[in-house]
């Protein structure tokens, strides 16, 4: 059974300006009908590990996917997943938090131990000293959070994943399951615009808005997409792909947008090195103190500022 079923005629009016995008540039509009599960190891495990993947980008091999799949299917009553078909579809959405003490010797968790600690070390010392500290006592847990989704999932059915795990992290703690957490290390991705690619996408939304410049009903339809194009452009030219993660870095000690560590693939960098436009995607991770209250104070947040559906 669902733990929670979510409409959404994708109109959200609260949308966040990335998610308004996407559906306000549609002809017409499909009503899609949310299902919120828990894991389920008989079915998720390849659409687990490819929404890893996704998440961790190129750097995804070294971090050993299928053990962080396996062992995020391993606690099925903490976490959450996102279908449309029912229970046996493929999950288009997960959000789970994992303590990493408890499992430090799992060979993914070990590796992305490692791998943060590796990052924050060349980008970000004092990052680093936390990590470090943290990672080497073990009276204090740390849960490493992962939320990922596709990327045409509106971030309406966010705030609910937060309200849910806030929910299961209470339960755990009451039947005495290692849940109780003093910080929480979200993962998350990004992307870079330089300013020639920011100029080339507000000159690709004009030209779509020109011929639709007499029709008043769609000047007010598209509106949203012009006011991310007039958007104050960060100084670091870093956006988030996901907006909640804006409400993540306002609550964190310490948050890091850093270049992954593979290299890009040959073809990928001869594209860059022309004038084709790619995206330039990077990592995020964000240390927040608190546990399960704490994930369910960032959903309220999340849900005063995009609604629910």
């Amino acid at each position: 059974m669902p733990k929670r079923k979510q409409d959404s005629d994708d109109d959200g009016n609260e949308s966040s300006s990335s998610d308004v995008v996407c559906v306000a540039s549609r002809k017409s509009l499909v009503d899609v009908s949310f299902e919120f599960f828990d894991p389920n190891p008989n079915v998720d495990y390849h659409a687990i590990k490819r929404l890893l993947t996704q998440l961790f980008q190129r750097d995804a091999e070294q971090l050993h996917m299928h053990e962080l799949t396996e062992l995020i299917l391993s606690q099925p009553t903490v976490g959450t997943t996102i279908k449309t078909d029912g229970i046996q579809s493929d999950p288009y959405a997960l959000f789970t938090v994992l303590n990493m003490h408890l499992h430090h010797q799992n060979t993914s968790m070990k590796a992305i131990a490692n791998y943060l600690l590796s990052v924050t070390e060349a980008h970000d010392p004092p990052f680093h000293a936390t990590l470090k500290a943290l990672f080497s006592q073990s009276e204090a847990h740390v849960g490493l959070v992962l939320c990922e989704r596709l990327v045409n999932m509106p971030v309406q059915v966010v705030p609910p994943m937060y309200n849910m795990l806030a929910d299961e992290v209470k339960w755990a703690n009451a039947d005495g399951e290692p849940y109780q957490f003093t910080h929480l290390l979200f993962v998350s991705r990004a992307y870079h615009l330089s300013e020639e690619e920011e100029s080339q996408l507000a000159n690709r939304a004009s030209t779509r808005r020109k011929p639709e410049a007499n029709s008043s009903k769609k000047q007010r339809k598209h509106r949203p997409e012009l006011e991310q194009s007039e958007m104050a452009r960060p100084a670091d030219g870093v956006y988030p792909f996901h907006p909640e993660d804006d409400i993540l870095a306002k609550a964190a000690l310490h948050s890091l947008t850093y270049p992954y560590v593979a290299p890009l693939p040959p073809l990928v960098q001869e594209t860059r090195s022309r004038e084709t436009f790619g995206l330039d995607v990077r990592g995020r991770v964000m240390l927040i103190p608190g546990g399960g209250e704490m994930i369910r104070e960032l959903g309220g947040r999340m849900a005063a500022l995009f609604g629910t559906g």
